[in-house]
């Protein structure tokens, strides 16, 4: 942290992706303050290598065993960096001794046990994984009261909200004064577009969207809504409220990123221009402030804001993440899974995009039996939901 005469330990779980290229640049930006400690991705050996070179961390980790190996043999002329592999590594980049803050950037389930090893070791750990607490919000939370581990979120809606909280740490939220909590969102690509041509979307259509750089992933998800859909959920969990409580508005700007209402009138929004970069340097240094790189928001410039509710038409992915909500931990796990197989089909070409949302409520109708509150079990229940889900795709497919 700013305070300490040493440079704060970082590890970056999921470097190569989105989350840990915006992460680095801010920690690229303040050397003084922060060193990397370990960096973890899955496969990308020419960008690990690259960031490898230019941070020298300690330890790095390919999920990939075969993605290590290659980066060896990248790396055999730098001494000082150990590479290890597996989801063994995984973990051992999450509680990394050198490393005091954490940057869970893992996408899809594939980060849960990274993040929750995280927590467990009473880290400072920065929650970009919207997973993590979809699928095991429940162990995640009692993991940092039973450690002390410090949970912030870098999502920008999550952080949105924390930075128009109250500082009162351990407080209820409802004793905060706090009525209601808005999050934010664009509406993707296909917020205006008719709910009738829908079958007819590109992959390309939906990777486009208009405010935020992302991954493919994650960009159909934000086209879909169901981003949305798993960050009420996160929202719910992260900071204690209740659903009805949380509130979800299309805003094409995203320039204000969530709201928070209080009892006696008051409405809280946290602005800036959309960048994850500003969350991520919130995060990491909060409660001081760092510069981010990130142009100032001119609202001269901006002109208008727009607000408007979500279309349940055009965003059924909305219904069926409230539903799972509603349901509890396993029917929340199940819809994370059903969701990243459908998105993965529709990325390679073998689902309509108009059919993402039947395949995940076709899961969400087989449901079995609530899951154990375990991570082995969360994860056997999500496994499930895949499998319950490829079955679905091969009915949707011949429609």
């Amino acid at each position: 942290m700013t305070g300490s005469p040493y440079p704060t330990g970082v590890a970056v779980l999921g470097a190569t992706g989105s989350i840990g290229a915006s992460t680095l640049d801010v920690i690229a930006r303040h050397p003084e303050q922060y060193r990397v400690s370990a960096l973890s991705a899955n496969r990308d050996v020419d960008g690990m290598a690259a960031l490898c070179r230019r941070f020298r961390p300690a330890l790095v980790t390919m999920a990939d065993p075969q993605a290590a190996a290659a980066l060896r043999d990248r790396l055999d002329d730098l001494t000082g960096i150990r590479v290890s592999d597996g989801p063994a590594g995984q973990i051992e980049a999450a509680t990394h001794s050198d490393a005091d803050t954490v940057v869970a950037g893992i996408v899809g389930a594939a980060g849960l046990a990274p993040c929750l090893a995280a927590v467990e070791t009473g880290k400072r750990v920065l929650i970009a994984n919207k997973e993590a607490l979809v699928v095991a919000g429940s162990l995640i939370m009692a993991a940092a009261q039973t450690s002390g581990a410090m949970l912030l979120p870098i999502d920008s809606e999550h952080n949105g909200i924390f930075q128009c909280l109250p500082d009162r740490p351990g407080q209820a939220i409802a004793l905060t004064g706090v009525e209601r909590l808005i999050l934010t969102a664009s509406g993707g690509p296909f917020r205006d577009r008719d709910p009738a041509t829908l079958a007819a979307v590109t992959v390309e259509e939906a990777c486009a969207h208009p405010n935020w750089s992302m991954g493919r992933k994650i960009s159909v998800d934000s086209a879909t809504m169901m981003n949305k859909g798993l960050e009420l959920i996160e929202a719910c969990r992260f900071f204690g409220m209740p659903a009805e409580q949380v509130d979800i508005v299309v805003h094409p700007q995203s320039l204000i990123h969530a709201l928070v209402q209080y009892r006696d009138g008051t409405t809280l929004a946290q602005m800036g221009n959309p960048d994850m970069r500003t969350p991520i340097a919130n995060a990491l240094a909060w409660p001081e402030r760092i510069d981010a790189g990130v142009n100032r928001l001119d609202l001269v410039r901006a002109g208008r804001l727009d607000f408007a509710a979500p279309d349940d038409q055009r965003f059924p992915c909305l219904g069926l993440a409230r539903a799972a909500l509603d349901a509890g931990s396993g029917a929340t796990a199940a819809l994370n899974g059903a969701n990243e197989v459908a998105v993965a089909e529709f990325l390679d070409g073998g689902l309509r995009y108009d059919r993402i949302a039947a395949v995940i409520e076709d899961t969400l109708a087989a449901l079995p039996a609530a899951p154990d509150e375990t991570l082995e079990a969360l994860i056997a229940h999500e496994q499930w939901a895949r499998r319950q889900a490829a079955d679905s795709l091969r009915r949707w497919r011949h429609r």
